[in-house]
């Protein structure tokens, strides 16, 4: 006999349901945990870019302006290919171009440490790019396709467990072999996107059988979530959606900030607050370990929230967590400041996510998820640079009371938008 979606399995004890932390993605599609484990297996490998700069000056002789080139290179390559990526998913679908991707960037990484000259590798810089980055979008399509609208936000929790568990494992990795040899962390970066892509490959059957969501289903979705979308935006540009433009402005915006994380938040514990990087190195164990532990349970406990409520809130989080670092005097303050922008940042992603394909009309959600990680790109080739700029130049509470301010402004577009409920109807205005 069948038991219900929120009671344990028989096989399962109930005092191990209870703490369970993952038993909000029970009911999800046997084809999303195939996903899953290509997704796990892909970020326990993610180790070259972490250290590609490293490599660089080290081991190729490059200036860091130079190897600051060599991102540069690779984050304009993310911003052109991922709407191109997503096109492409809607043409041929997101199955093949995840494939496609993984096998690329596994090969190009297997000869990049032959690579000399800054022509050589600024090429393999490229090729690398565009197949590492092919992954995301198309991921982000297979997901919007193969969920119902009501089980959008705990597929996209999913996804991001699978970076985040894997995140857990590829850096800490690579920087050992790091240590040792940087041959050998492209290598395993390299097999382990190949491993990923032959699961996927091994796995397109199944999934090809499996299918997309019954083209009733799919098309009462794409009505509900298309609303007040100018007519025509199913066939034409994405940029004729000026809702959805809206909506990315504001995505950008609060990306902007959070990438400071990665940036200038590290430059402030060091060189500000005398923190060993070591603290640095915990903080990123507290985020992670947060999102694994409590990203799932928080999400199904906001599932029947309109995405505008959790969208600002998720944004009001983040601004308060960087914000926050302008008043931080040691570890404590620190971590205080991390968790808080941890939270928005398990509020906000997953529902960013699901808001993006809840617009998305029928035929045209690789074009839309293309656009959408295309802002993730351009906020990681901006908020770095500005973070830094703004340290230099004016200081660090010049630079979390702005990182405050325009993430407040995020929050404030987002509150701002056409309220959805999970089901991609428009919400009532009591709903809110």
């Amino acid at each position: 006999m069948p038991t219900a979606p929120n009671e344990p399995s028989p096989r399962e004890p109930a005092f191990l349901a209870r703490w369970n932390p993952w038993r909000g993605l029970a009911g999800l599609p046997g084809r999303l945990w195939l996903l899953f484990a290509a997704t796990l297996v892909n970020r326990a490998g993610t180790m070259v870019l972490p250290f590609l700069a490293l490599y660089l000056t080290r081991a190729r002789g490059f200036s860091i302006r130079q190897a600051g080139a060599m991102l540069a290179v690779y984050g304009v390559a993310a911003i052109a290919v991922s709407p191109v990526a997503g096109r492409l998913a809607d043409r041929v679908g997101p199955l093949p171009v995840m494939v496609g991707g993984l096998f690329g960037a596994g090969g190009v990484l297997l000869v990049y440490p032959f690579a000399r000259g800054a022509a050589a590798i600024a090429l393999a810089t490229l090729v690398f790019a565009l197949g590492n980055e092919m992954y995301r979008p198309a991921s982000l399509t297979a997901v919007g396709s193969w969920l119902a609208p009501e089980q959008l936000r705990m597929g996209f929790v999913m996804t991001r467990l699978a970076i985040n568990l894997g995140m857990s494992v590829g850096p800490a990795v690579g920087g050992l072999l790091a240590t040792r040899s940087f041959t050998a962390l492209f290598w395993v970066d390299a097999l382990t996107s190949l491993a990923a892509g032959s699961f996927l490959l091994a796995a397109l059957p199944r999934l090809r059988r499996a299918g997309t969501l019954p083209p009733s289903r799919r098309e009462g979705a794409a009505a509900g979530s298309a609303g007040d979308a100018p007519a025509g935006t199913a066939s034409g540009s994405v940029l004729a959606d000026r809702a959805f433009l809206y909506f990315l402005i504001g995505v950008t915006v609060v990306l902007v900030v959070f990438f400071q994380h990665a940036s200038s938040m590290p430059l402030f514990m060091v060189q500000t607050l005398g923190l060993s990087p070591a603290v640095y190195g915990l903080m990123f164990t507290l985020n992670t370990a947060a999102i694994v532990l409590f990203e799932v349970p928080l999400n199904g406990a906001m599932a029947a929230w309109p995405f505008q409520r959790s969208l600002a809130l998720g944004a009001l989080f983040t601004a308060l967590g960087f914000g926050g670092l302008g008043l931080a005097r040691g570890v404590g303050g620190v971590a205080i400041a991390t968790s808080t922008f941890t939270l928005g940042e398990m509020i906000l992603f997953p529902s960013s996510s699901a808001y993006a394909a809840h617009l998305a009309p029928a035929g045209r959600r690789g074009a839309y998820m293309g656009a959408y990680s295309m802002t993730a790109a351009i906020a990681f080739a901006l908020g770095p640079w500005a973070g830094t700029a703004v340290l230099a130049r004016w200081g660090p509470t010049a630079l979390w009371s702005a990182c405050f301010a325009v993430c407040l402004l995020g929050a404030l577009l987002f509150a701002s938008l056409r309220r959805l409920r999970p089901d991609g109807r428009a919400a009532a205005d009591a709903a809110g």
